[in-house]
Formats: structure tokens, C-alpha cells, sequence
């Protein structure tokens, strides 16, 4: 009896004193957790003040003393060493390329130093660390039969590391978010490297006019092929309208639509604030023209039609089809996912599988470059589908052809296919039109809006159905009824010339240069 008592009184104890101790941590632990987060709070109010202030002392040092001397630096290496009177910078990071934006930039810089030769010297600011000034224009030679060997002297360039920032190297939601971050940085590479005096974005890349306007404080000039994002996009996500950049379970969750479509909204407020800090607009087309001064909120210079060199196009003799033991249907556009080869290679399909006399008659040629293993990917796919369809006698993939072999295919062709939906212009098509091919583009954007009267220079489709139905009826026509498309188209496509887009192009920038 005493045992037991003894031990219940000793556990009596025990416990009580585990309450005290119980009770005395707690308490420990919410006064430590108090004066943790006092002590935190008053730390991180001082860090925030004190960066304030080296801000309020920094940046006012930045943009009134080291940039102006810097670029004062840059001015008198431009006068004392290259013997010119300005510098003009491209920002272009992709500049080795082969599509429309390169021709634009390189049409654009051989204007410029026609009329300017002696006092403007060219900056180029490109991601192309690998390759040298000469394998570029002889790139340049190749694919667009521009030759800028007689400029070399005036133009430099500057190797930008940090391009691999803004590579696509996937399709998610948050590929949009980390590009335009890299392209801050990749600015601010830019900037260090070299200050211009004036900055000309020839790619798309808005995020990087702020480093230049508020801190270089020079005139910006855009050439807007697409904009980044407009309205549509919003109509698309609300819909739940299934894109090619939106993911799976961004579709089948509306909560992460909202999301998504606050985080847009967001995006083109930064968008258009950054776009604000443009002193010239070219637009490429009347329907990147509408978006940009909707979303911009700027009176845009347009529409400037991307140069196309359809003098030697038009040179050629259009080809009398019907003695063509062999019609070619053609496409050229860089394999990406957007342009949608994908489309073209079913309805091909099913125009075989619908007209089987036409399977020893017709080859499909699809003609494009690539930039990145994304693009190569997407390219095996391609061909794998074709393999599939067990097509691979009558499909042709044509890469990185030069500029002599695409005036040919395009001429020997019958009818070009266009596929990507929204497009904001379509150099592709004016080729195709001017080299004598029939198009087929798809009812919308630019093609729609500004290159194509429909029934007269060409025709629209939407789906894989009618694009086998205008293929078809192509290929049903008489060849006098096929000839009086192709001369109508022909004389269209004057407004698409170099010489066009040189006067266009030069009258602002004259405005801006002799205001330096």
C-alpha cells in the first residue's frame, strides 16, 4: 500500500513538473518567436531604407555621370576609330538566322548605309558568340542573296553571352515570364557592352527599352512583326480555348485559368509601358498595327511591309503546268509549332487518299530552317507523321535551302501552302505569289487582312477539309483559268518590294538622326 502511494505521489510529481517545464517552453518559445520577428522586421526595415538609399545615390550617379561619359566613350571611338559621325545600334540576338525578321534587319541596315555611308556606323548586338562577322554575311549571301561584304567596315558587332535566357527550350506556361526576364539581362549586357545613339529593336524584344530610355536616355526605334500578346489572347483563355503554349491542366482547371489570365493582364501593363518608351513604330502589317496601338497606346508608323525581293521573283517565266509530269505543292516557314506543318501534311494526306490518280502526280515540299533543338525535334516529328501516313515518296523536306533553290521550287510549284493561324503578316506567301505558286493561306491575320484578295491572287482555308477542297479545285482548273490567278497575284505584290519598304523606312528615321 505504501508502494503504490509513494509511486503515485511520485508521478504526481513528475508530471507536474513536466507541466511547468511544458508551460515555461511554450512561453519561451512565443516570446523568442516575438522578439525573432521584431528583431527581423526592424532588420529588414533598415535593409529596405538602406537600399533605398544607395538606390537615390546610385542610379542618379549611373544615368548623369558614368552613362553619359560611357556613351560619350562610345561616340568618340565611333568618330575617331570607325571615321563616322554615328552610331546605330540593332538589337538582334538571333541575327544568324534565316526568316523574315533577319531579312527585315539586314534590308533595313543595307538602307541605312546606302544613304548614310560615311556617317553611320552599325552595331549589331547578336548571340551568334560562335560565329564570325564574314560566316555571317556569307549566311546572309546565301539565304537572302544580300551582300554585305561591301559594308563590313561599318558594321560591328557585339557578342551578347547571356542569350541563352531567352532560348525556348519548352511550351509551358512559364516560358513567356522567363524570356522577357532574360531579355532584361540580356539589355543590360547590351548596355554595358556598348551605348549607341540610337537603339533599333528589330526582333520583338520590348522588355529591353527601358534600360535604354531611362538610363541611356536614347531614341527608340521598334519594327514590330508580332506582338507579344493582344486581346485575342484573353478571349482564347477565357474560352479555355486550347493554344499551343497553354497546358493541359491549365485547360481543365479554371482556377489556374484565372490565374493565368490575371497573370496576363499584368504582363500587358508591363507591356505597354514598356512599348510607351518608343520614339518610332513600324508595324509590319494592318493587323499588328491594330493590336500594338490598342495595347500601346501609340500612334504606330504602318503598315511597313516586311522587303521582299520580288524583282527576281518576278523575273522568272511562269511555268506551263499542264507540261508537268510532276506537280509540286509547296510551304517555306521555319519549323516551329505555330506555323503548323502539321495541318498541311493531313489535308496533302487526304487529297491522295480522295484522288488516288494524284499519288504519281504530286509531291508536297515543305521548305524551312531551324534555330534549335526545338525545332529539330518538332521537325522529326513531322517526319515520323509522314512515315506514318506511309507518304514519304510523295513528301520532301527541304532545310536551310539557299536562296538560288528557293526561287526555283517556289517557281516550279503549282499551288503554296500556308497553315498558321493568326499570322501577323506572311513573307512566305509574297514569295510564293510573286515566284508564280497559287497560295492557300489560312483565313486569318495578315494574309487575310493585307496580301491575299480572295478568289482573284489566292485562296483561304481554315481546316484540313477545305484545304483539300481548294487544293482540289486548283488542280481542277484549266490552265488559263490558273494563269490569269497567277498574273493578278503578280501585280499585287509591288507594295511588298524592297524599295518600298527602304522609303518607309528611312523618312522617320532621317526625323530622328538629324534631331542628334
Amino acid at each position: 500500500m505504501w508502494y503504490r502511494l509513494f509511486k503515485r505521489l511520485f508521478q504526481l510529481t513528475l508530471f507536474f513538473i513536466w507541466s511547468l517545464i511544458l508551460i515555461y517552453l511554450i512561453f519561451l518559445s512565443i516570446f523568442t518567436f516575438i522578439i525573432f520577428n521584431i528583431c527581423l522586421t526592424i532588420f529588414l526595415f533598415w535593409f529596405i531604407i538602406t537600399l533605398i538609399g544607395w538606390s537615390f545615390t546610385i542610379i542618379p550617379i549611373l544615368k548623369f555621370v558614368f552613362v553619359p561619359w560611357y556613351h560619350q566613350q562610345c561616340r568618340l571611338w565611333t568618330q575617331k576609330n570607325q571615321q563616322n559621325r554615328y552610331n546605330v545600334a540593332f538589337f538582334h540576338p538571333y541575327c544568324k538566322n534565316v526568316g523574315s525578321s533577319e531579312r527585315v534587319l539586314w534590308i533595313a541596315i543595307k538602307s541605312i548605309l546606302k544613304k548614310y555611308k560615311n556617317d553611320i556606323q552599325i552595331i549589331i548586338y547578336t548571340g551568334d558568340i560562335d560565329t564570325t562577322p564574314e560566316e555571317i554575311f556569307q549566311c546572309v549571301k546565301q539565304h537572302f542573296d544580300i551582300d554585305m561584304e561591301i559594308h563590313k567596315s561599318s558594321i560591328t558587332f557585339i557578342y551578347l553571352r547571356s542569350r541563352f535566357l531567352i532560348e525556348a527550350k519548352s511550351n509551358t506556361i512559364l516560358t513567356l515570364l522567363r524570356q522577357n526576364i532574360g531579355s532584361i539581362i540580356l539589355s543590360f549586357e547590351a548596355l554595358i557592352h556598348f551605348i549607341p545613339d540610337i537603339y533599333i529593336d528589330s526582333m520583338g524584344y520590348t522588355l529591353t527599352y527601358p534600360c535604354f530610355y531611362y538610363l541611356a536616355s536614347i531614341p527608340i526605334i521598334s519594327y514590330v512583326h508580332y506582338p507579344t500578346i493582344n486581346s485575342n489572347i484573353f478571349e482564347q483563355i477565357n474560352e479555355e480555348y486550347k493554344i499551343y503554349n497553354n497546358h493541359q491542366s491549365i485547360i481543365k482547371n479554371s482556377l489556374l485559368i484565372k490565374i493565368k489570365l490575371i497573370s496576363y493582364q499584368i504582363y500587358t501593363y508591363v507591356y505597354s509601358w514598356c512599348g510607351r518608351c518608343s520614339k518610332i513604330v513600324y508595324c509590319n502589317s494592318i493587323s499588328t498595327k491594330k493590336h500594338i496601338e490598342s495595347i500601346w497606346r501609340l500612334c504606330c508608323i504602318g503598315p511597313v511591309y516586311p522587303p521582299c525581293d520580288i524583282k527576281q521573283f518576278l523575273e522568272m517565266p511562269l511555268i506551263n503546268d499542264d507540261e508537268q509530269m510532276i506537280k509540286t505543292i509547296v510551304s517555306i516557314g521555319q519549323f516551329r509549332h505555330e506555323k503548323n506543318h502539321e495541318l498541311q501534311i493531313r489535308a496533302f494526306h487526304q487529297l491522295l487518299q480522295k484522288k488516288s490518280n494524284y499519288h504519281q502526280k504530286l509531291k508536297l515540299i515543305l521548305i524551312g530552317s531551324i534555330r534549335h533543338n526545338e525545332d529539330r525535334k518538332y521537325l522529326e516529328q513531322l517526319q515520323l507523321l509522314v512515315d506514318n501516313l506511309n507518304i514519304n515518296n510523295e513528301v520532301i523536306f527541304k532545310i536551310d535551302i539557299d536562296f538560288q533553290e528557293l526561287k526555283i521550287q517556289l517557281n516550279q510549284a503549282i499551288i503554296g501552302l500556308h497553315t498558321m493561324q493568326n499570322e501577323h503578316f506572311g513573307l512566305g506567301i509574297v514569295e510564293m505569289m510573286a515566284a508564280g505558286a497559287i497560295v492557300v493561306a489560312h483565313k486569318s491575320g495578315g494574309p487575310q487582312m493585307d496580301i491575299i484578295d480572295e478568289g482573284k491572287t489566292g485562296f483561304f482555308a481554315s481546316d484540313i477539309d477545305s484545304y483539300v477542297t481548294m487544293m482540289e479545285t486548283i488542280l481542277e482548273m484549266k490552265c488559263n483559268e490558273r494563269r490569269q490567278i497567277q498574273e493578278q497575284a503578280r501585280s499585287s505584290v509591288d507594295r511588298f518590294s524592297i524599295l518600298n519598304f527602304e522609303r518607309l523606312f528611312i523618312e522617320p528615321f532621317e526625323k530622328i538622326l538629324f534631331i542628334k
